[in-house]
């Protein structure tokens, strides 16, 4: 579980975030929704100490974590997938998942390696391929997966969908939907792609200017004109019950 509480960070002396409240129960999935520039890239950086909050909580399954170094932060359980498919494009597909799981204190085991590709079957049959060759939709599933082999208690992701094809937009989310259901996996997700997020999410954020103007279901939300406008392009109609 994710608990962020009145979370203020920024750069030098721009203040980019003003009074953060969130939570991710495991089970569910957040997504954060919003106009570039409204501090979400930021709200993952300073969640998992790639920048230092200046006030504010931040806890990982009940553990304090802010302040920490991001190291110390992905020991306690929070696997950060930042945006830009950031593989190592040399080492294979193998490798690079195996990688992921050095923040635990055992091995990451062939059995955390299946679960990945349960969840990504397209990545069984490019194990031994360099990742640099891979589409950028197979990039995606690889740092995923990465951040997966760490076992983490939460996962934030940042922009998954950027780039991507529609169809391979739907298998990442899907995946993340199987992940939630089936292992109670805590997600933070921030997305630009507001119609991918919203078929995904248990609820939904809007950040504007560094606040969290509005949270509530996708059905809820969907049902805002304001939202509707700004963020689903209109005519949007949610299938959430």
């Amino acid at each position: 579980m994710l608990e962020v509480e009145g979370l203020h960070a920024g750069y030098d002396n721009l203040r980019v975030l003003h009074g953060i409240d969130l939570s991710v129960p495991a089970g569910h999935l957040l997504a954060v929704i919003g106009a570039n520039g409204a501090g979400k890239t930021t709200l993952l950086r300073a969640v998992s100490g790639l920048i230092r909050p200046s006030a504010g909580t931040v806890t990982v399954d009940g553990r304090a974590v802010d302040g920490l170094r991001p190291e110390r932060i992905a020991a306690a359980g929070l696997a950060h997938v930042p945006e830009n498919r950031l593989v190592f494009p040399s080492l294979t597909v193998a490798d690079n998942l195996a990688l992921g799981g050095w923040t635990r204190r055992r091995s990451a085991t062939p059995a955390d390696r299946d679960r990945v590709l349960d969840l990504f079957p397209r990545l069984r049959s490019r194990l031994a391929q360099p990742a640099g060759t891979l589409s950028g939709g197979e990039q995606q599933m690889v740092v995923i997966g990465r951040g997966l082999m760490a076992a983490p208690k939460v996962l934030v992701l940042d922009e998954p969908s950027v780039g991507l094809a529609p169809r391979l937009v739907a298998e990442i989310f899907a995946a993340l939907g199987r992940l939630r259901d089936e292992q109670g996996q805590a997600i933070l997700l921030v997305e630009q792609n507001a119609r991918a997020a919203f078929r995904v999410a248990d609820r939904v954020a809007v950040m504007d200017r560094g606040r969290v103007v509005t949270t509530g279901t996708p059905a809820d939300l969907a049902g805002d004109d304001r939202v509707q406008s700004a963020y689903l392009g209109g005519g949007y109609q949610s299938t959430v019950d």
